[in-house]
């Protein structure tokens, strides 16, 4: 990878590489756009097959943050972390120490947060060293456990899709099928079911599956057969990529809204998807109510004040349908170019104060 050519092409500020020969730290921290404000983004740890794959995944996934956190109209741009090591066995006190001594000499540019691989406690350990860290225990003051909420904002984000779809956000009767029976999942199921939707579920844990079924009253079915059954609404809600050349004519849904990141495999899947009159809510903008909730920490928590702004996942889903509408096309090009217009006003009004700032200095001379 030619790294200045790969950061100059997407814009990015900075690439920082960390290590601590001491406690085993390899870490990369990718800052893409801080012009809403500093960047935020979790610590992932994962063992890399080369240091090359691991520095791709740090760019991609941060500039995935700026494009969330500017559509989920948070003042905050877009970074990630990951740690090269496995996380069964490679973690230590003084790892995660040393990773905070680390956040603290970037003295805000960068806050972080748990992701694949770490944990709350992890967080905890973070939060020894330095203050711009989220998701850590609520006895710090923290948020707690974010699948509830970011369930919630997926419950807002499809009814918002279902009236783009159906003339009502009413999901009363109307079938939905979900894919996966996590914790984000399984609490998106609740809302559904107390709302009177009929429920079809599938996961590779039977366990998941069986507390869908007696919980909600929901309909299991195999795993491959999530994508053929006739529902209204498909909720992707496990893995990424699930939208691909070899499920997308199955799909009988005239929606698709659900928690998993990276739902479409190639972006001319969700041109496919687009053609046959589908509606999708891009999976970015509906999941963010876990970015959402833990970017409320920065301000000292308030559940109340974070639901509210999560509540408002509905009101953005149906700003992207309009852009799709008003430039006609799909919708996951509409989520960025929502989020690249916000940065873009950010910019121009920045250039505007500093111009100003300057026409007035040379106005004392």
């Amino acid at each position: 990878m030619e790294i200045f050519k790969y950061l100059e092409k997407y814009d990015y500020e900075q690439l920082l590489f960390c290590q601590d020969k001491q406690s085993g730290l390899k870490a990369i921290i990718a800052i893409h756009d801080t012009t809403l404000g500093p960047a935020l983004g979790g610590t992932r740890m994962w063992t890399y097959a080369s240091e090359e794959d691991a520095i791709e995944d740090a760019l991609r996934l941060s500039r995935g943050m700026t494009y969330k956190n500017a559509a989920a109209g948070l003042n905050l741009g877009g970074g990630k972390t990951v740690i090269i090591g496995d996380p069964r066995k490679d973690k230590n006190e003084e790892m995660f120490r040393a990773f905070g001594r680390y956040i603290q000499g970037l003295n805000g540019r960068y806050i972080t947060a748990e992701d694949v691989g770490t944990t709350v406690e992890d967080m905890d350990l973070i939060h020894e060293e330095t203050d711009f860290v989220t998701g850590i225990s609520p006895a710090f003051g923290s948020s707690g456990n974010p699948s509830p909420v970011t369930a919630y904002g997926v419950y807002r984000g499809m009814k918002a899709a279902a009236k783009e779809a159906f003339g009502t956000d009413s999901l009363e009767g109307k079938v939905v099928a979900v894919q996966g029976v996590g914790n984000v999942s399984y609490n998106l199921c609740r809302h559904l079911h107390e709302e009177g939707a009929k429920l079809i579920v599938t996961d590779i844990n039977k366990e998941s599956v069986a507390r869908a079924v007696e919980s909600f009253g929901a309909i299991a079915v195999n795993p491959d057969e999530i994508y053929g059954v006739e529902c209204d609404i498909y909720a992707p809600c496990a893995l990424g990529a699930v939208i691909n050349d070899q499920t997308i004519n199955q799909i009988r849904a005239k929606v698709i809204a659900g928690a998993a990141n990276n739902q479409l495999k190639e972006t001319v899947h969700g041109d496919q998807i687009h053609e046959k009159g589908i509606i999708y809510a891009p999976d970015y903008v509906i999941n963010a109510g876990g970015v959402i909730n833990v970017a409320d920490e920065l301000l000292g928590y308030n559940r109340e004040r974070a639901l509210k702004k999560v509540e408002t996942v509905y009101d953005t889903i149906e700003r992207v349908f309009e852009i799709a509408k008003r430039d006609q096309i799909p919708t996951y090009k509409a989520a960025d170019r929502m989020a690249e217009e916000r940065i873009a006003r950010m910019r121009n009004s920045r250039s505007q104060f500093l111009q100003n700032e300057k026409h007035i200095l040379n106005g004392r001379k």
